[in-house]
């Protein structure tokens, strides 16, 4: 009995440290403004969300109380007993370590033989232990074996059934005990499927950031390594030139202007390589963004393909408006259109996202990337002869409509200026 009270104080100090850390996130994250992922499921389950059905002994209780039991002393103390295993298994069960040992099958077969034991010595009431008997069993069991576990458990609930009482209510206590058992595996079993699910997740995109930054730094080193070098080292031959051979010391000079200028020229090849891409890769981070957000992407696109100039320009929109879904919707649903006809080119992204419409365009239009929002990009599409337009939408959320024209023409000043007049990071 002692160990069964201090299984159960275990799991309740754990349940209140993992609800503890679970609240004190979410209050981390509404002080630094942050939209609380409030899809996120809270605390693990722990034996806790078991502990209701207990109630199904209720009638076995009540006939104890009211002296309808023969023998009250044993038909009490199978009660105790029977509680304290039901607590050990269900508070084990959540556990996949401890659900495998030993010990809480051993404690799961002595809830068999103590549930049979009773119902065959009382009966009525106290059948309803089979069903609590096949709960423990589908929070244990969870496995290929489940199934005929059931079925057999279910035979045998309404074998004992039958003998004590007769087949009136044997097929519903096998039911009972049938359904109990798969359901609560099935729940279980759900619940734990998507926490590793959602964990495996958090672990790729951590890996992913990763390898980015690596790929990032490789790049980088490459770039300037060498150029950085030969610039400190032709920097120093033109010091030591400079007294006494000033036409060789700016020669070096000259050398490192040019060194510098290829330089210069290569960062801003890299920089628009890591920033350009076509619109469907930005179409592509744009799911992956709302789906790591527990926002639903829907993406539609229609017509002819489009200008490369045009898909640059609707795929810094796409960013700037998925970033801002992302931080200030608190939507449950996005979606991305893009539609071309033979002269213009329309995108829209929308969001369910509720409340504070005026406070939202406010802030999309000052914490936009790199610090332009969607004022700099509302210049750079009027430049291109296109318009964008952002605010509440008609259906509930927020809207932003992007319009371009699809002549080449009419884009090739932007699109030459595009390396440059990109927004600058930070």
């Amino acid at each position: 009995m002692k160990c069964q009270v201090t299984a159960w104080q275990a799991a309740r100090a754990q349940w209140k440290a993992d609800h503890e850390r679970f609240k004190t996130a979410r209050r981390a994250a509404r002080k630094t403004g942050r939209v609380p992922d409030v899809s996120h499921p809270g605390p693990p389950p722990t034996g806790f969300a078991l502990l209701p059905w207990l109630l199904l002994g209720m009638g076995s209780f009540s006939n104890l109380l009211q002296g309808r039991t023969a023998n009250p002393w044993i038909g009490g103390l199978g009660l105790l007993v029977f509680n304290s295993l039901y607590i050990y298994v269900t508070f084990r069960s959540f556990d996949r370590d401890k659900r495998r040992t030993v010990s809480t099958r051993v404690a799961l077969g002595l809830m068999g033989l103590l549930t049979t034991g009773l119902a065959l010595g009382y009966g009525g009431n106290w059948l309803m232990f089979f069903p609590l008997l096949g709960l423990a069993a589908g929070a244990t069991l969870r496995g290929p074996w489940l199934g005929r576990t059931a079925v057999l458990l279910a035979l045998y609930a309404a074998g004992i059934s039958a003998v004590r009482d007769g087949w009136g209510d044997a097929t519903n206590i096998g039911y009972a005990a049938f359904l109990s058992t798969m359901v609560t595996a099935a729940i279980l079993g759900l619940s734990e499927a998507v926490r590793e699910l959602r964990a495996a997740r958090e672990e790729l995109a951590r890996r992913a950031v990763e390898k980015e930054r690596l790929r990032f730094s490789r790049d980088l080193h490459d770039l300037l390594g060498h150029t950085l070098s030969v610039i400190v080292v032709k920097s120093e031959a033109a010091r030591r030139l400079a007294p006494r051979d000033m036409d060789a010391a700016l020669t070096q000079i000259g050398d490192i202007e040019s060194v510098g200028r290829q330089a210069l020229t290569e960062i801003r090849e890299a920089v628009t390589g890591y920033r350009e891409g076509s619109l469907a890769t930005e179409l592509t981070r744009a799911r992956s963004a709302l789906s790591a957000a527990s926002i639903r992407p829907v993406v539609r696109q229609s017509g002819a393909p489009l200008e490369p100039q045009t898909e640059a320009l609707l795929s810094w929109v796409v960013r700037e408006a998925v970033t801002n879904v992302v931080r200030h919707s608190a939507a449950g649903r996005c979606e991305i259109t893009v539609e071309s006809t033979a002269e213009r080119a329309r995108l829209t992204v929308t969001d369910d996202g509720a409340g504070g419409a005026a406070d939202r365009a406010a802030a999309c239009r000052v914490e936009g990337i790199g610090g332009t929002g969607l004022t700099g990009l509302t210049e750079r599409l009027a430049a291109a002869g296109g318009s964008l337009r952002a605010g509440p939408s008609p259906r509930g959320g927020f809207a932003v409509t992007a319009e371009l024209p699809v002549e080449p023409a009419a884009l090739a000043a932007v699109g030459a200026g595009t390396a440059v007049t990109a927004p600058r990071a930070g």
